[in-house]
């Protein structure tokens, strides 16, 4: 009896929570993430309109000063607007390589796109940003945008393709720098 209580309250936890694990690449890039929905585990909050996350990136060294991989842990809310298929998500995150560290902050938009095809798709768009004074270390400032386009090809499992852009200052010789400006296409797995 205990073990089919126990798959019950698994099943409904995984009804509601999407917490997702993503993959994206190109030739020379590999973008780990990882997002938890805080709401599945506080009476509060809404499902899916909170989310803790993790990110490695590890660009291609043509572009890079350093050797250095991108890491980072994030935090973000959304929202849907009103009764649309548009979400607005207010964020913040924590990114660091070995001098480098930095607090942007960002807005991030999604849009599900209307269902005239069989697979359902959704825009995603965010930017962030750091000025000197969410900037430490060796750090002047952050700038990132990212687009990308993602097809619900089975349940929970999405094919994404996107074009990201990390733009970085350092306070010495270094300077204002591109980190990375690339396409990619990646597997966008929720559970």
């Amino acid at each position: 009896m205990l073990k089919k209580i126990t798959l019950m309250a698994a099943s409904a936890v995984a009804a509601f929570a999407m917490n997702s694990a993503s993959i994206n690449i190109n030739n020379e890039d590999l973008e780990l993430n990882a997002n938890l929905d805080v709401g599945q585990f506080n009476e509060n909050v809404e499902p899916e309109t909170m989310f803790v996350g993790v990110r490695f990136l590890d660009a291609d060294n043509a572009n890079r000063i350093n050797n250095e991989a991108l890491y980072e842990v994030s935090f973000l809310m959304k929202k849907a607007v009103g009764e649309s298929d548009l979400s607005v998500g207010l964020g913040v995150k924590a990114n660091y390589t070995k001098d480098y560290r930095t607090l942007p902050l960002g807005i991030a938009l999604e849009y599900a796109l209307p269902s005239v095809t069989v697979v359902p798709m959704a825009l995603h768009a965010d930017v962030y940003y750091a000025p000197k004074v969410l900037s430490f270390d060796k750090a002047n400032k952050y700038f990132e945008y990212r687009v990308e386009c993602d097809a619900e090809v089975i349940d929970h499992g999405h094919v994404v393709l996107g074009y990201r852009h990390i733009r970085t200052d350092y306070d010495d010789f270094r300077g204002n720098f591109t980190y990375n400006a690339s396409g990619y296409i990646g597997f966008k797995f929720e559970f």
